[in-house]
């Protein structure tokens, strides 16, 4: 089996190289994806804001700036693996590398600027001499000798194949799921679509290489995941989020490897044939020397069919292809599913309802007084914040001086969640959509007369991960307005204060050993309390299966346990049935101590820390 991995340029928790020693002695191989561009729902797309920066920079295209980055990069991971002698041709795991990811998907936007990138990606990558093949995925005009690979549900289907007779056909991402969003439900793809489609995949295309995306889910830890991007991630793998076996697709699929293993030599190296066994049926043979290998496929998704193959009948359940390793035997079929379905199971270890183990910290809301940057138009939001924190406010001295019976704040953004105060005072809020890119807030607005302190809290849940030109994206608010009965005041480029972040982000309110000079406050009433910071302790449930938190009591904000963010957390924004996309929150055992465990959480819009509880999670089977 090979281990496909991204590397990106936040590197600060992993030890690269020790897991891919790991993965070595586990018997396994890596196709090392470098990017360093990478997607994968990861905040900007795994480039670090700072590139941002960098003069007359354009991202993934034929620009000298970006280019000398991106090789720097390749170098240095490049050498960090063949320094540990981890490429194949050195004898270590790493049978493949990957340069770019998805480039086609832009290719466009960028002309021949574009064309000219590819070619050069591919003669850098090919130049530092790893001794191994080099991809690009979704790229159907890899440069020789790099291979053009396929990504998605459906490879079997809708790949054109290699670009070149001497080139294998690649599948590098599977996609066993999908990534999910706020305001989004899971994607459930089942166990024999996979396997079907895989072994589809094999008997069509010629198939060599199959990798799964993800095999193993896991858990956006801290402000990594993309726009609107939920903390757990591909949890419908068939290893979860936890670990956990993900029954019965990952029993079935394990079924699938060991059919095509069994026959692998006679696959990789027999001549292939196929021919029609019915309307929608179709036969596939591979055969070298004396041994022969069958695949029976029945593309009727509705109906079942018997196919009559070497003077035998076989029975083909709708949508499901047989596997034959010599031509006579059915060893396994995709639609045959023998392993038990399993469900997932919550027990909780502990509840948080003592108000008297809860402290609190009200954060400030700024006035323009209080701001230090300044300027006379409404400033994009990453630019200012440099991906340093989600927040950023916006504030405006206000002078009224007219009768106004009824009034309204209206504000306009390209962030993910505005809240508005005037005086101290919250007004309301408003937020996006992963496929809505902008929206309004308009609340009602009590206007003294002279001098009114309007802030506006602009908020970003991930920075966007995909698409041409993302160097130029806009985020923050576009136009505001104050209505006062007939008038209407436009105040887009009237003088704004700003400040990046919050009061308790810059005293570092939830590392385990916080600032001795913040003034903790015991918990008081916890109804739509916006903008608050609630601190308590626990220990650590006795035993080893996966821990989480379930804050389904809360609005939206975010998590710490003993100094670690274990994630944004937004239930209360709901799906189209009325769900929160994800109450459970996994805190990683290896963030815990024994005793004493100290969880912070940040709530900006009034959710109750005292209904949370920490879960432990296990599996059992349905009988």
């Amino acid at each position: 089996m090979c281990f496909g991995i991204y590397t990106s340029l936040n590197l600060d928790r992993y030890d690269l190289v020790r897991f891919i020693k790991e993965i070595q002695v586990q018997g396994l191989y890596v196709c090392l994806r470098i990017g360093p561009y990478i997607e994968s729902e990861w905040t900007y797309g795994g480039f670090p804001f700072w590139l941002h920066d960098v003069p007359a920079i354009v991202y993934r295209t034929d620009n000298q700036p970006f280019k000398l980055y991106m090789q720097n990069f390749t170098t240095k991971i490049v050498s960090m693996m063949q320094s540990e002698g981890l490429y194949a041709s050195q004898g270590g795991p790493i049978i493949l590398s990957q340069i770019e990811n998805e480039y086609q998907n832009v290719e466009k936007a960028f002309g021949e600027d574009g064309s000219r990138y590819v070619q050069w990606a591919a003669e850098m990558a090919v130049g530092l001499k790893t001794g191994v093949p080099w991809l690009m995925c979704k790229q159907t005009d890899a440069p020789d000798p790099l291979i053009n690979t396929c990504n998605g549900m459906r490879c079997g289907e809708t790949f054109t194949g290699p670009n070149s007779p001497n080139k294998p056909a690649f599948w590098t991402e599977n996609w066993t799921s999908f990534y999910q969003v706020y305001g989004g439900e899971p994607y459930i793809r089942s166990a024999e679509d996979i396997a079907f489609h895989v072994t589809l995949f094999i008997a069509r295309k010629n198939g060599s290489y199959v990798n799964y995306y993800m095999y193993h889910g896991g858990t956006n830890l801290g402000r990594t995941s993309s726009s609107y991007v939920i903390t757990s991630y591909y949890d419908q793998a068939p290893l979860d989020e936890y670990g956990l076996l993900r029954q019965p697709k990952w029993g079935h699929l394990k079924e699938l490897h060991a059919a095509i293993k069994s026959c692998s030599t006679t696959l990789l190296e027999g001549k292939q044939s196929n021919f029609s066994l019915g309307q929608l049926q179709e036969g596939y043979v591979f055969e070298e020397e004396g041994k022969c290998v069958a695949f029976l496929v029945n593309n009727d998704h509705v109906k079942m069919f018997t196919v009559q193959f070497r003077n035998r009948s076989y029975e083909l359940p709708s949508k499901s292809i047989s596997i034959l390793p010599d031509c006579q035997n059915v060893t396994f079929n995709t639609a045959t599913v023998n392993t038990k379905s399993n469900r997932r199971m919550t027990s909780t270890i502990q509840t948080f309802s003592s108000a008297d183990k809860w402290e609190q910290f009200q954060d400030v809301i700024p006035n323009f007084d209080q701001t230090t940057l300044i300027s006379n138009s409404l400033l994009e939001q990453m630019n200012v914040t440099k991906d340093k924190s989600d927040y950023l406010w916006y504030t405006l001295r206000f002078e009224h001086n007219l009768s106004c019976s009824e009034s309204k704040l209206t504000a306009q953004s390209a962030a993910h969640v505005t809240h508005a105060f005037a005086d101290g005072t919250y007004l309301g809020g408003a937020h996006g959509s992963h496929d809505v890119k902008s929206f309004t807030t308009q609340v009602p607005l009590k206007l003294n007369e002279g001098t009114n302190n309007i802030s506006i809290l602009s908020v970003m849940v991930g920075l966007p991960d995909a698409g041409a030109f993302l160097e130029r994206r806009f985020a923050g608010l576009t136009a505001v307005e104050i209505q006062c009965s007939e008038e209407s005041y436009d105040l887009t480029n009237s003088t704004w204060g700003y400040q990046v972040g919050l009061l308790g982000e810059q005293l570092e309110i939830y590392e385990e050993k916080s600032n001795s000079s913040i003034q903790w406050s015991p918990l008081g009433n916890t109804c739509n309390q916006t903008l608050t910071w609630y601190k308590t302790a626990f220990d650590s449930p006795k035993g080893d299966e996966p821990v989480a938190l379930n804050l389904e009591s809360m609005g939206k904000g975010q998590a710490w346990v003993n100094g670690e963010s274990i994630g944004r957390y937004w239930i209360s924004f709901h799906d189209s049935k009325g769900q929160p996309s994800q109450t459970l929150y996994h805190v990683p055992r290896s963030f815990l101590k024994d005793i004493g465990n100290s969880l912070v959480l940040f709530e900006e819009e009034g959710g109750n820390p005292l209904h949370i509880s920490l879960d432990t999670i296990s599996s059992t089977n349905i009988s």
